[in-house]
């Protein structure tokens, strides 16, 4: 591949002549993909990825970005020959959503790339050919996708006996090895991918452009996961990271995974940032460089009241006529956002409990919990039901993709 390597590089280093721009790279059954298509792509890639472009880099990730140009010919050759298009008010939802997962304003993205030289035929392409190939695996596959009584119960017995286990939310990278020739290039670009992460890459962006999962159409997130969810191999890998870190590449039968974990918490216990409250908070106050005595009366005072007082509306009426500068009502705050010191004395209250008096700015208060909202509790069988459907869908795209590749008359041009 080094003559490729050579060409493309004098096309994205020097510049795009129109001849060199409509070059033939690579033939796809009838289609073709141009020294131009592969240029923009790079692009593309290149600045959704904040990767910076460099000759190295660019002599890396050529052989990838044309691969994947080459995998969408082949999408929307099987989508138009059974019939199916994509509308266009379905790829504005797709970029709208885009730009939702990355915090833009609805239209940010289009400014985003004019603004780096990047042609927007480019990114609507791309997302046209995800579109068609979902269409595609749902017309052609999904009818074998089934999920039986017995999983689900297999499933839920899992999950039940995983609570008070680590429970970790993870984002994948998967690169397939299709056959055992490609293992030292696909090790490469996986090795590449994690240096250009660790130098400043955005993961979610590197696996929307270069993950070959379907979790790639959402950034690579595949949502809270056990350890008995995941291979043996990639849940010892998980099990070893801290959030924030990112592994080193695992190989799986299938190919090479690059993890990150992005929060972990306890199966079953939900996270302060998944907990709203609704609280009455009241402070005796304690001036700075007060007395012992003084202190002692304060102290008193929260005592009486965490013992006598039986609701919110009590407790705040006190607050209102015995520390009204110090006391507020808190109709609803994430118990994430609690200070640090309270959140677990604070989280361990029933409603209409009041807690153990405590120290606060200003002085010594009582917190009492007038409303508690958590998050779901255990899936329901139907919501498992679907997942395992996903799964299952999943690898059934992945294999009907090689066999696209398998079945496809590519040429690589000089």
């Amino acid at each position: 591949m080094n003559w490729l390597f050579a060409i493309l590089f004098l096309l994205a280093a020097a510049g795009t002549a129109p001849a060199q721009e409509s070059r033939i790279a690579a033939v796809v059954n009838a289609d073709i993909v141009t020294d131009g298509d592969l240029a923009a792509r790079l692009r593309l890639v290149e600045t959704s990825s904040n990767i910076p472009d460099t000759p190295d880099n660019r002599q890396h990730l050529i052989p990838e970005v044309l691969r994947t140009l080459i995998d969408e010919k082949l999408q929307l050759q099987d989508a138009k020959h059974i019939g199916i298009t994509v509308p266009q008010a379905e790829v504005d939802k797709a970029i709208g959503n885009i730009e939702r997962r990355n915090n833009m304003q609805a239209g940010a993205l289009d400014a985003f790339f004019k603004d780096r030289g990047v042609a927007k035929s480019t990114l609507v392409d791309q997302v046209t050919a995800s579109i068609a190939f979902s269409k595609v695996v749902q017309a052609r596959v999904a009818q074998d996708v089934q999920v039986s009584d017995d999983q689900v119960d297999e499933t839920m017995k899992r999950i039940q006996a995983d609570i008070g286990k680590p429970q970790s939310r993870v984002a994948e990278i998967f690169l397939a090895v299709d056959n055992p020739s490609q293992e030292d290039q696909v090790r490469q670009l996986a090795d590449r991918l994690i240096e250009q992460i660790r130098g400043g890459a955005n993961f979610a962006a590197v696996a929307q452009q270069f993950s070959q999962s379907p979790s790639a159409a959402v950034a690579g997130d595949i949502g809270w996961v056990t350890p008995s969810e995941l291979s043996p191999r990639l849940a010892e890998a998980i099990e070893k990271m801290s959030p924030g870190q990112m592994s080193f590449p695992i190989r799986t039968p299938a190919g090479f995974y690059l993890l990150y974990l992005m929060e972990r918490r306890t199966q079953g216990a939900a996270s302060p940032d998944q907990i709203s409250l609704s609280l009455v908070e009241v402070v005796f106050p304690v001036a700075e460089g007060a007395s012992p005595d003084e202190r002692k009366k304060a102290e008193a005072d929260a005592q009486q009241v965490a013992r006598d007082v039986k609701s919110c509306g009590e407790l705040a009426k006190i607050g209102a006529q015995r520390a009204p500068q110090l006391s507020r009502q808190i109709p609803q705050i994430k118990a994430s956002d609690l200070p640090a010191d309270q959140v677990q004395q604070i989280l361990a209250l029933k409603v209409a409990e009041t807690s153990k008096p405590m120290v606060m700015p200003g002085g010594i208060g009582v917190v009492m919990v007038c409303q508690r909202q958590d998050p779901p509790g255990l899936p329901s069988r139907d919501q498992l039901s679907e997942t395992l459907a996903h799964e299952r869908l999943d690898a059934l795209a992945r294999r009907y993709m090689r066999d696209l590749r398998r079945g496809a008359y590519v040429d690589i041009r000089e």
